[in-house]
């Protein structure tokens, strides 16, 4: 009762004010009338309260983003399914979601006619033009009497979780797991369509082991052969993502940041796609994400978890890249760079990132080109670097903030 005294409304409270003077002011004048109609205003406040605080107000709510991953511009749909498991009814029922910024204005609702056994189900749809996890909820109740006089807050803790990866290009260069064959790890073949020993002979090579020779195939054709029982090498790569705050220009989505995660979730898909087993590093380290070229559903799968991963992914304030990570990929692990502005600094990191690649990648950010800090003349910051980059055996080329990633890709991955 304490509890439903404390959330009278402004108008419940002018009543109680009202009553109780007319009461005095009756009671004084010996106005029996005036008394009535006071005590009527100051019941009918206390008597809403009262019924409030006396309700069980057993609600639930179940709540469901579908889908939970959205690329960010896409739109996701919220819904709700409130139940009310108690045996007293409920008044009105004001209903407000919680939601981030990003996702727009938060929903509001209101609810009549909450009987016992009552359930309702709600949708509303979200969109977040931003990558990043997004935390819907919690939803606030608020409980009124038909009159109006006492609006009493009830919120469920409970929160849904709607993560919007970044935005990704197709790329549409040549086959890269081809141009960057010898590196990585064996892995196993499976058999194509057809009998086994058809498809997983060959002819022997110099420095195929002896115990591989496949002695009736070798009869058949006059020639050895070897059982073709493994892939020669599995292609991998580490697409390093240069976080560092000092790196990058500009802010929000239209910063050069947003273009490297955007290039950098790009490239990681894309290698994905033609076989690479693809990590992901940033200037802190490798992120705790692989994909393996496996079947295409756990491909696929994998890559909706390195999206995840680079939907949260921020800006550092380190001032190196951290290339450690390189002790544990096997040497001849490929790399392909998303840099921003570099300086003398970051030349051993630089080197050690190219000594352990056989031909290394590099899309450079202009970024310059997302302030107004231009050269007068000369070579701008980014074609110096772009020139270094080439002196020392990478494969780079320059990305500004209007141009088309695919078109730049072509150039290094050719």
């Amino acid at each position: 009762m304490r509890d439903a005294l404390a959330s009278l409304t402004t108008r419940g409270r002018t009543f109680l004010a009202a009553g109780t003077t007319t009461v005095v002011c009756g009671l004084v004048l010996g106005q029996w009338v005036m008394t009535q109609l006071g005590l009527v205003a100051v019941l009918l406040p206390l008597g809403a309260a009262f019924f409030l605080s006396r309700s069980q107000h057993h609600l639930t709510l179940q709540r469901t983003v579908t889908p939970r991953l959205v690329v960010a511009g896409q739109s996701a749909t919220v819904q709700l399914r409130l139940a009310n498991d108690g045996k007293v009814p409920s008044g009105t029922l004001l209903l407000e979601e919680v939601v981030p910024y990003a996702l727009g204005q938060r929903p509001r609702f209101v609810l009549e006619g909450v009987g016992r056994g009552w359930s309702r189900d709600l949708a509303y749809p979200v969109r977040s033009e931003v990558r990043g996890r997004h935390v819907v909820g919690p939803m606030t109740v608020r409980v009124t009497d038909p009159f109006g006089m006492v609006e009493m807050g009830r919120t469920f803790h409970s929160t849904t979780d709607l993560v919007a990866t970044p935005r990704t290009v197709a790329l549409t260069s040549g086959d890269p797991a081809q141009a960057w064959a010898g590196s990585g790890h064996s892995r196993p073949r499976s058999f194509s369509v057809g009998h086994a020993e058809d498809v997983t002979v060959r002819e022997y090579q110099q420095g195929d082991d002896v115990r591989r020779v496949h002695w009736p195939s070798s009869a058949r054709t006059d020639e050895l052969m070897v059982r073709r029982e493994e892939q020669p090498w599995q292609a991998r790569t580490v697409v390093v993502l240069d976080t560092r705050t000092r790196a990058h220009r500009g802010r929000g989505s239209a910063s050069s940041f947003e273009t490297a995660v955007s290039a950098a979730a790009s490239l990681a898909v894309h290698l994905a796609e033609q076989g690479h087993e693809v990590q992901v590093a940033t200037a802190t380290g490798l992120l705790p994400v692989t994909v393996v070229a496996a079947t295409s559903s756990a491909h696929g799968h994998e890559v909706t978890d390195i999206l995840e991963a680079l939907a949260v992914v921020d800006v550092d304030s380190i001032e190196s890249l951290d290339v450690s990570w390189l002790m544990s990929v096997p040497t001849g692990t490929q790399v392909a760079a998303v840099l921003g502005a570099l300086d003398t600094t970051d030349h051993y990191a630089l080197a050690r990132l190219e000594r352990h690649s056989r031909s290394p990648r590099a899309l450079v950010l202009d970024v310059d080109a997302w302030t107004s800090t231009r050269r007068a003349s000369g070579a701008s910051a980014a074609e110096t670097t772009l020139a270094g980059l080439s002196a020392s055996g990478w494969r780079a080329a320059l990305l500004g903030p209007g141009d088309d990633l695919d078109t730049v890709w072509k150039q290094v991955a050719r």
